[in-house]
Order: structure tokens, then C-alpha cells, then sequence
């Protein structure tokens, strides 16, 4: 626990980055981390784009208000949530399931059901904003990931994500874009956040005990 407190106390929302590439082992273990991320009921309706095109992010940094870590950054990772929850991502979740379980799909039918009726019950907007609020959880997991690797991550929520989802073509994977997170190194030395103490809650306020 010291060790992650350790590197939750060092990390920060760096505001510069140095363009250092970030060795392919710290990498796959940040997305490992998002893969084993929990959601509700398993489901994980999202997608993460690992974006290391040096022009695609060029053209990414002016649909993020022209953020410069987008293009300093070594990796791009954009979270993007499924647009709807539908029977066909339903079916195909169940049957994987049932593959790495070495089970009958038809052991996972009241499963399925419950799945079925949750989403059909729900507009396609209220599934989406479902999905995105799964899509947060792997987000966190990832910053925590992160710091833990000493990668620096910077979280984003400002950008236009219509714009964004039209450069990547999103709309046809049915997917929407929910955040940004670039990985990479600080420039500590034109960071004007990197040498300022870390501001949080008293956990006082923060923590109610009953």
C-alpha cells in the first residue's frame, strides 16, 4: 500500500512533456491494467485507442484546445465508450465468457437475459452514458497504473469530442470518445504545476465516519 501511496503522492496532471518515449513494457503494462479494470457486470463497454502517430497527434492537439502535452506526449490514449449497448454486444460478451469458463453458453442465459433487459430498457443516449461511466473506472485504473510505472498521465476532459470522433472515425466503430490521457515524461523545468505541493480534501471533509 506505502508503494502506491508513494506513487500517487508523486504523480500529478503534468502541464509539459519532454517527448521521451516511453519503453514498450511500461506501456503494455498500463493497458493490462485497463484490461483488468472492473465494470458492471463484466460488460466493459468501451474502447481505448493507442494513438503514437506523431501527425495524428498533431492534429489532435487543436480539437484539445491546443494542449501541448497531446503532442509532446509519447502515447495518446483516448477512451471512447460504446455509443449503445445492443443485443450483439451482449451476445458476443456471453459467448466469450463462456469460452475462457469452459462453460455452455446456455449455463449464462438468466445472465444474458438480465443483460438483454437492462440495456433494452434504457434509451441508446442512457446506455451510453452508462458505458462512459464504465469507461471511467478504466480511466482511473490507467492514471493509477501509471504512476505506479513512473509514466506521467495527464487526464483530459477538454476537448471537442464531436470533432475528435469524426478524425477518427469513431461514429462507425460505434463508439464516442468520453476522455484523453497522454502518457509521457514531465518537463519539469517548463512546468509551471511541477515544482507547486500537491493540493487536496483535509480528510476530514473529505471522509465522513459513521
Amino acid at each position: 500500500m506505502n508503494n502506491i501511496l508513494e506513487s500517487l503522492e508523486w504523480r500529478y496532471a503534468s502541464k509539459r512533456m519532454n517527448g521521451e518515449k516511453v519503453p514498450a513494457e511500461k506501456v503494455n503494462n498500463i493497458l493490462e491494467a485497463i484490461r483488468l479494470a472492473p465494470s458492471s457486470m463484466g460488460l466493459q463497454p468501451y474502447t481505448v485507442l493507442v494513438i503514437k502517430d506523431e501527425e495524428l497527434k498533431k492534429q489532435i492537439r487543436p480539437i484539445a484546445y491546443n494542449q501541448p502535452q497531446i503532442e509532446e506526449s509519447s502515447h495518446l490514449l483516448v477512451f471512447a465508450a460504446w455509443d449503445d449497448i445492443t443485443p450483439a454486444h451482449i451476445d458476443e460478451f456471453i459467448s466469450h465468457t463462456a469460452a475462457v469458463r469452459n462453460m455452455p453458453e446456455e449455463a449464462l442465459t438468466d445472465f444474458k437475459n438480465t443483460l438483454l433487459g437492462i440495456a433494452e430498457k434504457n434509451t441508446k443516449e442512457e446506455n451510453f452514458v452508462w458505458a462512459a461511466k464504465q469507461a471511467y473506472i478504466a480511466f482511473g485504473t490507467a492514471l493509477v497504473a501509471a504512476a505506479t510505472e513512473k509514466v506521467d498521465a495527464t487526464p483530459m476532459e477538454g476537448f471537442d469530442s464531436a470533432a475528435l470522433d469524426k478524425l477518427l472515425n469513431l461514429e462507425e466503430k460505434g463508439l464516442k470518445s468520453v476522455t484523453l490521457l497522454p502518457l509521457g515524461y514531465r518537463d519539469a523545468e517548463n512546468d509551471w504545476l511541477a515544482k507547486l505541493p500537491k493540493v487536496r480534501r483535509q480528510k476530514e471533509k473529505l471522509f465522513i465516519l459513521q
